[in-house]
Order: C-alpha cells, then structure tokens, then sequence
C-alpha cells in the first residue's frame, strides 16, 4: 500500500514562474497544451496558423484579469509610436489602449500581436510587464508597457477620453484628419 503523501505530491503542481493563477497555470508534461500554445513575455497564441481563440484575455500586473470574446472585436488601430488601440462591442463600447513597443515585431519567426496574431484571432492573452521584464527583452522584441480598458455609455465620453488619452490615433497620420472616425462612435 503507498503512502497517501506520495499520491498529493503527485497530483499537485509543481511550483512554476507562471504568472497565471494555479487553476490556470499548464501542469508539467501537459503534452496537449503545450503543442497547441506558445507564450513570449508579451503574450500567448495559438501555434497553428488556421487556429481560433475563443477569446483574448488581457492580464494586469495587479494579477487581475478582463476577457473579451473575439466576437465583440470592432475596428483596432496600431500606431508604432503609441501602441494598439482596440474596439470591442457588446452592451457598451469598450475600448483598450495597450502601450508598448515592436508590437509588430515577429516573434519565433512566425507571429506578432497585430497581423499575424489579432487580426487572424490567435492572441490568447497579452500582460503588462513589469520594467525589469521589459529591460530583459531584446531590443527588437515586443513589450507591453500598460493596459488600459475603458467602457463608454456615450459617444460624447468616448470623444473626450480619446481627446484627453490616445490623441495621436486621431491626428492626420491616421488619416482621421483631426476627428473622431465615425466606427470609433457609439450607436
């Protein structure tokens, strides 16, 4: 008969770097996930190219977490010197500024967060990184510098935040000529 202290540690993670809460977090040896998944310090996708997240999960240095369904997932925007500005919609508009840097840069040779990774629905989950994580990255690799997700019950709100936090997706280099776009509008 076993020692019933060998069938916990069997059954129990082991201690991991992984930053995901332990129900989340991939046990070692988990063969399925981890053919499937790849992560970067920046985020997590979908290794297939023909495959499809359900969801995006956007994870905040606090340890806090907001999940929005691909579904919702208006019109975004990438400014190379700002970072990613995305629409969702559902019951409220919901938009999320991600600052960083290289957000286009390929990583392993096969993807990045915007093309290649949401536009074909593949991010799994982008994290704020912290600044030595950030240091850590080469130069040309992608960092999340914060994340930022603010709903809006008006199309009025929805101006002033844009007017007041993410000027540079209304100025002419996007070719928005100074106004608000009318997709960025509430219905």
């Amino acid at each position: 008969m076993s020692d019933d202290t060998e069938i916990l540690d069997f059954v129990q993670p082991k201690p991991s770097h992984d930053r995901r809460p332990p129900h989340r977090q991939r046990l070692a040896g988990d063969k399925e996930n981890d053919a499937e998944e790849e992560t970067c310090p920046a985020f997590g996708y979908l290794r297939g190219i023909r495959d499809r997240a359900l969801a995006v999960e956007f994870r905040f240095l606090n340890g806090n977490s907001a999940f929005f369904p691909y579904s919702w997932l208006g019109p975004w925007w990438h400014n190379p010197s700002v970072g990613l500005l995305l629409k969702f919609t559902g019951d409220v508009v919901t938009l999320v500024l991600i600052r960083g840097s290289n957000l286009d840069a390929l990583v392993n040779q096969s993807i990045n967060l915007t093309d290649r990774g949401l536009q074909r629905h593949r991010i799994t989950f982008i994290r704020e990184m912290e600044e030595a994580e950030i240091r850590l990255v080469d130069e040309k690799g992608p960092t999340i510098d914060s994340i930022e997700i603010t709903e809006f019950d008006s199309q009025a709100e929805l101006r002033e935040w844009l007017k007041r936090t993410a000027t540079s997706f209304l100025g002419r280099s996007m070719s928005f000529e100074g106004r608000l776009p009318n997709n960025l509008a509430t219905e």
